[in-house]
């Protein structure tokens, strides 16, 4: 054991963050920042201990709905630290320890240089005589994101709704609706109330994102941040504590999730990793810049996150789970034809004449009645080869029909249990991919589409939300069993990706349900909505690159003959800042909507190598679900994108900010549609760039050729 520093302070250019041990041995968290800051008054109080963990016998010192003021965490002293490089990443471990219990703590701290992005993650080990349960452990513990009533009252609260296809609708709502003055004669120090957002079930983002942020409305300071977890056992909590804004993210709990977990002596436990970005100034889009610059750093090295393939898929307004060789040919033909790059069939082409796939997926075998040729299936796959394009299918892995020949192939070990009883959901059984059963068939499964077929690209979906989790044995809480099958599933995922380097793997899972970046650490694209309404898409379009960077995100651009000119270009736009996802009818569009969306794909190619290292901005904020003027700007030193609609109802102009380009000259040019009547005028002085579109619906993509700096 070393002797406690009074201040340890670590980082690198981008980032400072501040660890203080207090007399009473405990290290907190005092402040992250710009480095140079001023260190904070000495505490005695506050802010919080760097972990916050609750167990069976160890509950809280301050009883309320909170997961902070534990007893365990307020014991946990300082033992030792070590600071260290990974590569880029620079690492800060905090080693804590309860003299009590003999509960030891490592506090894992990670940035990569040059990014003000926080990761942290906690292990726990038991050194102590006696089994711990636990019942919560904090990922991250923030006291300091705001000082003072002044900071609090000027701080609002983000979060992100996120319903099937009405995904990544941010809201705003003041700090002080949830935390208000409680009053100046009150002598209580501490409140019980918090504003928390909590994930549930199977799907990691069905009715929120796991992210969050605080924005300070006078100076810009902000924070986002995102919790890195594939299911929904997940919560956050921001609040006010002793004149303080505290941040508290986890992973699952016994509180919300029924979560448990028995520390045995000598073992281990490890939490889900987090994130926290910071920006001194420049708003929200400051930080998710930060973030999108961190998720690039996080993820597995892939060449389509260079490349930015087009992808075609034969669902969306399209066959809509009905393909076969007679429907399938000529829309290859018609997607080479626009320049797509990829061509994927989507679900149904394993669905024979037995009564409907829903409850019969499981051994993935093409359906003879929908490909009846002499090489079935690989008529189309060649086809799809012949063009060009890389052939690509639907799989939905995790599910077993319950009338599959799988289900009763498969021992029930292999599937999610409650109380010794399968789990069934909506005619569907769950795999646990903990099973080595379970792991074994899908591998046979993948390697067989890839390895043998010559499939390069798989759409993974997953459709049901079996609850709880699983039980694999006697005492394990649904929820921990859950935890350990997403655990086996990310790890499933490397493996498949190790064997098969260049596989590119959609993450769908009911559109926008399963969005995460502990999927996205090692997915290439992400399904951003089931959206069938051009309209409707872009509000999800717009704001899609808060939760993902833009060459991960795949839009649906799926125009249909009864489309205007003016509808099928609003269609594409949506696209051309993200991953294109063609679909609809190309083959029964008339001339001039045909020759919009190719133009469209033409366009993408020549922009898709700056997306892939541009950061977002929002022109008009973050967008709302039904505002009338929609915006989203990409940009890069010497170029910004900006892709703009206007929705029925709308003023035929607007003014769209963008601060980040404010004394510099630029040329704008409209690049798509090329025939728009958009009119832009750029305004250095007041960095406001203002547009005209005289129709409604439309849509236009601008580029700003800019200086590297100012004037």
């Amino acid at each position: 054991m070393t002797s406690a520093p009074r201040a340890l302070r670590w980082g690198h250019q981008a980032l400072e963050v501040e660890v203080g041990v207090g007399e009473d041995g405990v290290p907190r968290l005092t402040r992250i920042g710009l480095p140079g800051g001023t260190p904070p008054e000495p505490r005695t109080w506050a802010p919080l201990p760097l972990v916050e963990v609750t167990a069976a016998g160890h509950g809280r010192n301050w009883s309320g709905g909170r997961l902070i003021d534990t007893s365990l965490g307020s014991r946990m002293r300082y033992r030792d630290h070590r600071i260290g490089h990974d590569g880029d990443w620079h690492v800060l471990t905090v080693q804590l320890h309860d003299p009590e219990t003999g509960l030891v703590a490592e506090v894992a701290y990670r940035s990569p240089d040059g990014i003000p992005v926080l990761r942290s993650q906690v292990t726990l080990r038991n050194d102590g005589a006696t089994t711990l349960h636990l019942e919560s452990v904090s990922s991250l513990v923030v006291g300091p994101l705001a000082d003072g009533p002044e900071a609090i009252d000027a701080a609002d609260l983000l979060w992100a709704e996120n319903d099937w296809v009405a995904e990544c609708r941010w809201q705003r709502r003041p700090m002080r609706q949830t935390s208000p003055v409680i009053g100046d004669r009150v002598v209580y120090d501490n409140g019980k109330g918090e504003f928390t957002r909590t994930g549930r079930g199977v799907w990691s983002s069905c009715g929120l994102l796991p992210m969050g942020g605080l924005t300070d409305r006078r100076l810009g300071r902000t924070w986002v941040w995102q919790i890195e977890h594939n299911g929904g056992g997940w919560h956050w909590e921001c609040g006010d504590r002793d004149t303080l804004a505290y941040l508290a993210l986890f992973g699952p709990n016994d509180t919300h999730h029924g979560w448990r977990h028995p520390l045995e002596p000598g073992a281990e436990f490890t939490t889900v990793p987090v994130a926290l970005a910071f920006s001194a100034d420049g708003g929200p889009d400051k930080a998710f810049a930060a973030l999108t610059r961190y998720r690039r750093a996080i993820r597995r090295p892939h060449p389509d996150h260079e490349r930015l393939p087009v992808v075609f898929n034969d669902y969306m307004n399209c066959l809509m789970g009905d393909p076969s060789t007679e429907k399938l040919l000529p829309l290859v033909d018609a997607a080479a034809d626009a320049g797509a790059e990829y061509f994927v069939i989507d679900a149904g082409w394993y669905d024979g004449e037995n009564g409907g796939w829903w409850d019969s997926v499981g051994a993935w075998e093409p359906a003879a009645s929908r490909f009846p040729g002499e090489r079935g299936i690989h008529e189309v796959l060649d086809r799809i080869r012949d063009r060009g394009m890389v052939p690509g299918l639907w799989l939905e892995p995790e599910v077993i029909g319950v009338r599959s020949p799988m289900a009763k192939s498969l021992p029930d070990e292999a599937f999610f249990r409650r109380d010794g009883v399968r789990v069934t959901e909506t005619g569907r059984h769950h795999l646990d991919l903990r099973q080595p059963a379970a792991r074994a068939h899908l591998d046979e499964v993948v390697d067989r589409l890839v390895g043998e077929w010559g499939v390069g690209y798989l759409k993974l979906d997953h459709n049901i939300d079996p609850g709880s989790g699983t039980s694999a044995h006697p005492g394990e809480t649904p929820a921990a069993g859950l935890l350990g099958h997403n655990r086996a599933q990310l790890d499933w995922l490397d493996g498949i990706l190790d064997r098969h380097p260049h596989l590119v793997v959609e993450n769908c899972s009911s559109g926008g349900m399963r969005w995460d970046y502990a999927l996205l650490s090692r997915l290439q694209l992400q399904s951003t909505s089931d959206q069938q309404s051009h309209r409707l898409y872009a509000p999800i379009a717009a704001a899609a690159p808060s939760a993902v960077t833009p060459e991960q995100g795949a839009v649906w651009a799926y125009p249909v003959p009864e489309d205007s000119p003016d509808e099928v270009a609003f269609t594409m736009v949506n696209a051309l800042l993200g991953r294109i996802h063609l679909s609809g009818l190309p083959g029964d569009l008339r001339p001039e909507a045909r020759a919009l969306v190719h133009e469209a794909v033409a366009t993408y190619k020549t922009i898709r190598a700056d997306l892939a290292r541009a950061v977002p901005a929002w022109p008009l904020g973050l967008p709302a679900w039904d505002a009338e003027w929609l915006a989203l700007a990409l940009h890069t030193p010497a170029t910004t994108y900006v892709s703009a609609w206007r929705r029925p109802g709308a003023e035929a102009g607007t003014t769209l900010a963008l601060p980040h380009l404010h004394g510099r000259t630029a040329r704008v040019d409209v690049l798509y549609p090329a025939a728009s009547p958009a009119d832009a005028l750029w305004n250095p002085d007041t960095a406001d760039l203002t547009l005209t579109l005289p129709a409604a619906p439309s849509a236009v993509l601008l580029r700003l050729a800019h200086a590297a700096t100012a004037r």
